[in-house]
């Protein structure tokens, strides 16, 4: 089958990579004159599985409020974006509520642990290289209240089968020699040890390279115009140069993949929401994360890479808006130097911003469409790189016909669509 993936981020060339292996013709077009020059270019570097969760929980609306008026805010909101945000930040409203959230918990963290397993699968076939360690995630708390407040994740886990520790300020200490300074700012931790860290982009690139050698095309600097369909069947892609044919079609372009399927009469849920990373050269080993370190005060993720930190979180509702504000650095700085004071070298820093496709329930949107031969990849929001081996092999078992290793019915986007009928 001849197959067109819209998209070359994280999820798009791990469709191509699933897709080759099963014996596929796969054309990959991008707008970027490379793989994973957007969103997939400098997160934060986290392979999460036991730390997969939705925004959207209790409690997370009272918190978002006082959020808004701290000097390191977790969540900004600039008031000219909020217009087109408010319909997708009320879906996310209804689905803060206790049983929202252990629904949407459960088939993430189903996606994620699978994905994982993918990962490490690739890796053992092809002997891809990426900066990874499979040293595991650590949840950190500055507050009893934030440490109390784990029960309801802790569950999750249990009945998911993810191992997890509980630890002290001691044991975190333990795991993560480099917060010895900051132990008086500590109160615990919840440690996922078989969570993986890795560097996205160079994933990616290393991939692209493996998928070629399958016979997969990649045509970039391509602007895409939009989908051609005849009944209910698209026969061709539109791009500002030509048509391109194909038997099946995959739309993975991340917050920007609600454009394309609008004039088409398929509507999902798809919001950007603004992230932000620093990536500082190690100065001083000892002081410096050994894996992924998560800040729970300020929603920051703190990352071994290599000879880097990559520290990378905060949300932004500001529509698709990718300028700098230093703010946003300074509150990356203030998480990274207060936890491992002096590991990085803040005078060779990069500062980066990306737009994470969210959905209202925080669960990625993997499935097909009332046109017979439209699939969708999109929506993973923070968790992309957490759940991109997963989803594209899903994705390409649904297309071969093959029975999926894993529930997938309620990632489709018809939950979507049953939930406007």
């Amino acid at each position: 089958m001849k197959i067109v993936i819209l998209g070359a981020g994280v999820i798009g060339v791990t469709s191509a990579y699933y897709l080759a292996k099963a014996g596929h013709r796969v054309t990959v077009i991008d707008r970027q004159s490379g793989p994973a020059l957007e969103t997939s270019f400098a997160n934060a570097g986290e392979i999460s599985p036991g730390y997969a969760a939705p925004w959207a929980a209790p409690g997370i609306p009272m918190k978002a409020a006082k959020w808004l008026f701290m000097k390191h805010a977790p969540l900004v909101i600039r008031p000219a974006a909020v217009p087109g945000a408010w319909r997708w930040m009320a879906g996310m409203l209804r689905n803060c509520t206790a049983t929202r959230y252990a629904v949407n918990k459960a088939r993430m963290v189903r996606l994620a642990e699978y994905s994982r397993d993918c990962l490490i699968a690739l890796r053992n076939e092809t002997g891809i290289a990426y900066d990874h360690r499979t040293l595991g995630t650590l949840q950190l708390f500055r507050t009893q209240k934030q440490l109390d407040a784990v029960g309801k994740d802790i569950e999750v886990l249990r009945q998911g089968g993810v191992p997890f520790e509980v630890l002290d300020p001691a044991g975190c200490i333990a795991v993560e020699p480099g917060l010895a300074a900051a132990r008086r700012k500590i109160v615990g931790g919840l440690r996922m040890p078989h969570d993986e860290t890795g560097d996205c982009f160079k994933f990616v690139n290393e991939l692209r390279r493996i998928c070629e050698g399958l016979g997969v095309t990649f045509r970039f600097g391509v602007d895409i115009k939009g989908l051609r369909r005849e009944g209910q069947r698209i026969v061709a892609v539109e791009t500002a140069s030509d048509l391109i044919e194909a038997d099946a079609f995959i739309a993975a372009l991340g917050s920007y993949t609600p454009a394309l399927l609008r004039p088409l009469g398929l509507r999902v849920p798809v919001y950007p929401v603004k992230g932000y990373s620093i990536t500082l050269p190690i100065a001083d080993d000892t002081r410096a994360p050994v894996s992924t370190v998560m800040d729970e005060a300020f929603k920051v993720a703190i990352t071994r890479l290599g000879d880097r930190v990559r520290v990378g979180g905060m949300a932004e509702i500001a529509g698709f808006r990718l300028d700098l504000p230093q703010a946003r650095r300074a509150t990356l700085e203030h998480s990274v130097e207060d936890l491992f004071t002096g590991a990085g070298d803040k005078t060779r820093s990069t500062f980066w911003t990306g737009l994470r496709p969210m959905t209202p329930d925080g669960t990625p949107v993997i499935g097909g469409t009332r046109y017979k031969n439209l699939f969708l990849n999109t929506g993973h929001g923070t968790l992309g790189w957490t759940m991109a081996c997963g989803s594209a092999q899903l994705l390409a078992d649904l297309i071969g016909g093959t029975k999926p290793e894993i529930e997938s019915d309620d990632l489709g986007p018809e939950r979507y669509w049953q939930e406007a009928a």
